[in-house]
């Protein structure tokens, strides 16, 4: 399911209308947008509230922009235009035989029926998304659920990473390293970081044996991961028990072309 509903989701940050929509609000950044919009179901928090649910934000960054994103936008706007760009990012990426197909609005009543039905317990991304009403257009309806169920996966992943005591930024070495990427501290996610603080990281990652002398995953280090990426995906089966297995099976039939449509543009 997060292989065939992640490529929807992406749209929000590969495409450009939903940028262009948050540029028109007023915010001056790719990230004044990003926080503003995705914070925004939490309501106005502070900065370091936002920079614990998101978890993987280096020390700062969320303060960069909250709540100053939200002085002369509300996070309501921007929560909206976050949408209103998604889903027509998603209607011009599928066209409209495939946008108005009576498979998309099955794929769309499924998804929600799942997003809509997972305990809210220590899922407090997943949550605020919950709050939100859930959009009467199909194509809208299918990025808001399955937006829903990417936050309610997140938070499952960012308990994981609490249990193996993985901080953010450690979170994005091993994802390089599980990637092929060498040295990590190259990652596009951490690479504009202090030298300083990544040979933190590093050195303390080294000492816990999670990676060699080389910057290479170790065993150990391997094992972990693994394990983390294990039981996010156990956590992130609650939603789906809310489906028939007739209904979990109709639901991957009707994905699969939106889902192809999409990975085959890159969600742009």
């Amino acid at each position: 399911m997060f292989e065939l509903l992640e490529p929807i989701c992406l749209v929000t940050f590969c495409a450009d209308e939903c940028n262009e929509e948050l540029a028109a609000l007023g915010h001056r950044t790719y990230w004044d947008g990003y926080f503003a919009s995705r914070a925004a179901p939490l309501g106005r928090v502070p900065a370091h509230v936002v920079h614990a649910a998101f978890y993987n934000f280096a020390d700062g960054e969320a303060a960069r922009h909250i709540p100053s994103a939200w002085e002369t936008i509300p996070p309501e706007a921007s929560v909206a235009a976050r949408e209103r760009g998604s889903a027509a990012s998603l209607r011009r990426i599928l066209g409209d035989e495939l946008a108005d197909s009576p498979g998309l609005v099955r794929a769309a009543d499924l998804t929600t029926k799942a997003a809509t039905s997972a305990p809210t317990e220590g899922r407090v991304m997943y949550a605020g998304m919950r709050t939100l009403e859930v959009p009467g257009d199909p194509v809208a309806r299918l990025w808001h659920s399955a937006t829903m169920l990417r936050e309610h996966r997140g938070d499952g992943h960012i308990a994981a990473l609490v249990g193996a005591r993985i901080g953010g930024t450690e979170a994005h070495v091993l994802s390089a390293l599980e990637q092929g990427i060498h040295p990590p501290e190259s990652f596009g996610r951490i690479h504009h970081l202090p030298k300083e603080r990544l040979a933190a990281v590093m050195s303390g990652l080294r000492a816990r044996g999670l990676v060699d002398a080389d910057g290479h995953f170790t065993e150990a280090g391997r094992a972990t991961k693994q394990r983390i990426e294990t039981l996010t995906d156990e956590l992130a089966v609650a939603p789906y028990d809310a489906l028939s297995p007739a209904e979990l099976d109709e639901l991957i039939t009707e994905l699969e072309p939106v889902t192809a449509a999409l990975v085959a543009t890159g969600s742009q």
